[in-house]
């Protein structure tokens, strides 16, 4: 699935960024725990200009651990870069990214400067609701879907951080086939720009070929089928998502699916892995490289 959404307000996001990023210090980008890679906005690393980055692997109490780990691990080994995992009720770890940023940029911090921060991420992966608990107190608006934030702001922090509050951006268009399915499984692209069942089709099929065990314990059902549509039949019926006739409301049956994922009640569950990105990222280098073999073959015959 391809994915084209870019509002208004995110064009005018990614310029006012560029515009003001040499008066800033520390990037914190706030990231999807269950899809850490796909919910990386590239447009980050083309506008920090070098500035290190805090990346924040939110919403860490609906992913599985074990693959949180493992991010958090790869992250951790890239030059100027930090991570941590959050929940947004763990108060300790999230007043710990204060001495994080002051850490990140000592020369800063060391002249008694307030640290200037930026705080960039996707919609709807939790950034209001990270401010409102790093200033104590309700200024961000928050909401369940994205695109609550429409504009830049900025806040003074009593413990010597400057934030600066950005609209959730996404990327102009998202190539990755399976990060715009996780994408919008995950609740970041509003569900009117998506096909609903479409999505939920993607996420029965990943569920049964990752997770078989959560899906089938909380829906009840004893065999599953291999096949998406028949996965969302069966859900539907068991959960009486039914239309006159005892056929099964395909619709209703999707939106319950992503519901019960999205809030967590199918279980901790990730969409993706560090092996698997590396893997992609491998195949991509090797495509470059042949393409621009082939042009250069291609001006040689010309």
């Amino acid at each position: 699935m391809s994915i084209n959404w870019f509002p208004g307000h995110m064009h005018k996001a990614r310029k006012e960024i560029a515009e003001v990023m040499d008066e800033i210090d520390v990037i914190i980008e706030v990231l999807d725990a269950r899809l850490p890679r796909s919910s990386e906005n590239p447009l980050v690393d083309k506008l920090r200009k070098g500035k290190p980055v805090l990346k924040i692997l939110n919403k860490s109490d609906l992913a599985d651990p074990e693959i949180t780990k493992e991010w958090l691990a790869h992250f951790n080994s890239l030059p100027d870069i930090q991570a941590i995992a959050l929940t947004h009720t763990d108060k300790k770890t999230i007043q710990s990214i204060f001495a994080r940023c002051k850490q990140m940029v000592p020369s800063r911090s060391q002249s008694g400067r307030p640290v200037r921060t930026m705080i960039m991420g996707i919609p709807n992966v939790g950034k209001s609701t990270l401010i409102n608990t790093l200033l104590g107190r309700k200024i961000a608006k928050v909401g369940n879907e994205p695109a609550v934030t429409k504009s830049q702001k900025r806040y003074t922090t009593h413990n010597g951080l400057a934030l600066s509050d950005t609209p959730g951006i996404l990327w102009p268009k998202i190539e990755d086939v399976d990060s715009g399915y996780r994408l919008a499984a995950s609740g970041a692209i509003r569900d009117t720009a998506i096909e609903h069942e479409d999505v939920a089709l993607f996420t029965a099929k990943f569920l049964r070929d990752h997770y078989e065990k959560l899906l089938t314990e909380r829906f009840k059902i004893k065999e599953l089928s291999d096949i998406p549509d028949l996965m969302l039949d069966e859900i539907g019926r068991r959960r009486g998502c039914l239309k006159p006739g005892g056929i099964v409301d395909r619709n209703k049956a999707a939106t319950l699916l992503l519901n019960e994922l999205r809030s967590g009640k199918l279980g901790l569950i990730s969409f993706e892995t560090v092996a698997e990105w590396q893997e992609k990222d491998r195949l991509a280098e090797l495509a470059r490289l042949e393409a621009m073999s082939e042009g250069d073959e291609s001006n040689d015959a010309d």
